[in-house]
């Protein structure tokens, strides 16, 4: 019954049964468990930590999860954020074997179903499951199916800036208030916004996207509020614009940074007053849409720069919401790589089941300028080129190049009489900033051991170096 150190380990018995995930870290915990759920008529899966049962969660098909917490078990707060807002959500039982009153409390609070402490009757246990279910299945009742709207795709991350990100988008969805979401290319940004939509005051009003690099200028401004007939040539007919047609849902709108500035004045009066002025109309109608504005550019840097208006710039920043780039949250890397391996596997009907060690590596190392996007076609890709069971390198047309590597920026430059302790401080503290301060992995990457960095840290830390004593003297 025990997880494997890679993968999930499955006793599905029918297809029609609810699917439970059991990821505890103890063997005998999960095999009881496992045991118990079984026995409770459920079929189950069992695995040994966090990252493997998010994997897991993300390729769906999984109705609940039973998770360790507390010491020595690497189901933690962010993990449980992860299950919970995921792409599939899924309601979460907690399992600690020296259980408090506060970690109780912490865990209930951060989106938990139960929490209950080792050992616990089996009767117990699969009637907690039984209550987690009829809950999570009447929040699915009062909430239609998001297929039928805008689709159920949303981040999958267990990274905390991004959780918290995903977090203050919930806490503010149920607003009318105004969202700028920034971040570079392919990070999810429309993702996020379909999120909020999905969980805002009207999320079976109609969601509407609308590209403002796209806008032609000319008619930018019927697209946007719609002209009556007659309004110019070839308007034959009223026509209603994209804030009208999103009634009391949400209108994202996208490279917002690309609007020009004569629109912008009009879109600045529509935020303010909440109405807008039709072409070629003589009264102005009132509008509720809630407006989610989309940017890959620094607005701030834009208003500066005097293409974008300051006023304007305020007026949308009411909630900002910055998404990190995939550099910045490596933990990322190996969860999304297994979501679209398994997707794309699926989708084109072949057996490609794990990455290589080699493969994990040259990910983690590569710089991914196109972020979670950039990362999907790579591994489409890589499902489509694979022979066996395993993704290579070579699938995913991945290479240990200088640019690929952490620090691909500005070589490390030293001018003539640098003594080689300088050199060797900036060399391994360049390091560690490249890799968000990971001894671990700065160690691999100076080809050094663990305890050779520390030392090597104290030592800067003392700033005992030729240079400092020269200065001294």
């Amino acid at each position: 019954m025990a997880g494997g150190a890679g993968r999930c380990e499955g006793n599905r018995l029918g297809a029609e049964r609810k699917t439970i995930l059991v990821a505890v870290e103890d063997a005998g915990r999960r095999s009881r468990l496992a045991h118990a759920l079984q026995q409770g008529g459920y079929a189950v899966e069992t695995c040994t930590h966090g990252d493997q049962a998010l994997a897991r969660i993300s390729r769906g098909g999984v109705d609940l999860l039973v998770a360790g917490a507390g010491a020595g078990e690497t189901f933690g707060r962010d993990s449980l954020h992860a299950a919970s807002l995921g792409r599939t959500p899924v309601p979460v039982i907690l399992v600690s074997a020296v259980g408090t009153v506060a970690e109780a409390v912490e865990a209930l609070q951060h989106g938990a179903r139960d929490y209950l402490v080792m050992p616990v009757a089996p009767d117990r246990l699969v009637l907690a499951v039984r209550n987690a279910m009829a809950a999570a299945e009447a929040a699915r009742a009062r909430s239609p199916s998001c297929e039928q709207r805008i689709g159920c795709k949303s981040i999958i991350t267990r990274d905390p800036r991004l959780l918290k990100v995903l977090e203050m988008a919930r806490q503010v969805a149920r607003s009318t208030a105004t969202v700028l979401i920034q971040g570079e290319s392919g990070t999810g940004k429309e993702l996020l916004a379909s999120d909020i939509h999905r969980h805002g005051l009207h999320p079976d009003a109609p969601y509407v996207a609308v590209n403002c690099a796209a806008l032609p200028e000319t008619l930018a401004e019927s697209e946007l509020f719609g002209h009556e007939k007659g309004a110019f040539t070839g308007a034959v007919a009223r026509k209603l614009g994209k804030f009208e047609l999103a009634k009391q849902g949400t209108l994202v709108l996208d490279e917002v940074g690309e609007m020009a500035l004569p629109l912008q004045a009009k879109l600045l009066r529509v935020l303010q007053e909440r109405e807008i002025d039709r072409v070629g109309g003589g009264m102005p109608v009132p509008v509720e849409a809630r407006v989610v504005a989309i940017t890959n550019r620094d607005l701030a840097q834009a208003v500066a720069a005097g293409t974008f208006r300051e006023d304007l710039y305020f007026r949308l920043n009411v909630v900002p919401l910055v998404i990190p780039p995939l550099r910045e949250r490596p933990g990322d890397i190996q969860l999304l790589a297994d979501h679209f391996l398994a997707h794309f596997g699926a989708q084109a009907g072949k057996n490609v089941k794990r990455f290589s060690e080699q493969s994990v590596a040259w990910m983690r190392q590569h710089r991914w300028k196109g972020n979670v996007r950039e990362l999907a076609n790579r591994v489409e890709r890589a499902v489509l080129l694979a022979d066996g069971e395993t993704v290579e390198p070579r699938h995913l047309g991945l290479a240990p190049t200088d640019e690929n590597r952490p620090g691909a920026g500005p070589p490390l430059m030293f001018r003539c009489g640098t003594t080689v302790w300088e050199m060797e401080r900036q060399l391994i503290m360049g390091t560690l900033s490249e890799v968000d301060q990971n001894r671990t992995r700065a160690a691999e990457l100076l080809g050094i051991s663990i305890r050779t960095l520390r030392n090597k840290l104290r030592e800067y830390r003392e700033d005992r170096s030729p240079a400092s004593a020269a200065r001294s003297a």
